[in-house]
């Protein structure tokens, strides 16, 4: 009898340490963040700066700087990197270099992204856009004025060359980069993004 009380004792132990296994940090979790503890788990922060709402951009056929037009949906069904500077100066190279090996970073996804530089005519010569064969280059003008004005009301200076913009596959724009931004931190950000995404 004594024996068998002795064998049902470690039983109701090792069930009761079972469910302290399974349900005691569901218990503290709970508490820290219902209870006095106040806590909250934070927030996943992005590199880039969220344009909240996104802006839906409107259909533009944009003249290139090489000669020809680009298609009017041609900011749809990819994830693109756009550039916009009056005169591609040293830091909007830069900018322009670290995307390009944020893109070949993306291997396999690599063709889910594209790049887009809008720019005076005058600024960039061939040599340096035969650095850039996968560059969509567009000359600045009257044709792009509505989508200038979009960039402006996300709160950055489109002129500046100073600023990295993501638009999503649907033409939403949804996220910018300061100038000068660890190129890490956007490969990060477009990794999670193709992950989870759907569309692009």
């Amino acid at each position: 009898m004594t024996e068998r009380s002795a064998h049902d004792r470690r039983q109701r132990r090792l069930l009761i340490g079972l469910g302290l296994v399974f349900f005691a940090p569901l218990g503290v979790a709970f508490y820290l963040y219902y209870g006095h503890g106040n806590w909250h788990p934070g927030a996943y922060v992005n590199a880039g700066d969220l344009i909240e709402p996104p802006r839906p951009l409107p259909p533009l056929a944009l003249p290139l700087l090489r000669g020809g037009q680009t298609d009017a949906e041609f900011l749809q069904g990819k994830w693109t990197l756009l550039h916009v500077a009056s005169a591609c100066a040293e830091r909007c190279r830069a900018s322009l270099y670290a995307t390009r090996q944020v893109r070949l970073a993306l291997d396999r996804d690599m063709k889910r992204v594209q790049r887009v530089l809008i720019a005076d005519e005058g600024c960039c010569d061939p040599e340096f856009l035969q650095q850039h064969p996968d560059l969509i280059a567009v000359r600045m003008g009257p044709a792009d004025a509505p989508l200038l004005a979009l960039l402006g009301q996300a709160g950055a200076r489109p002129l500046g060359g100073e600023r990295i913009y993501l638009i999503d596959p649907l033409g939403n724009l949804m996220m910018s980069y300061t100038g000068g931004i660890n190129p890490k931190g956007i490969l990060k950000d477009m990794k999670r993004l193709l992950r989870l995404s759907h569309i692009g």
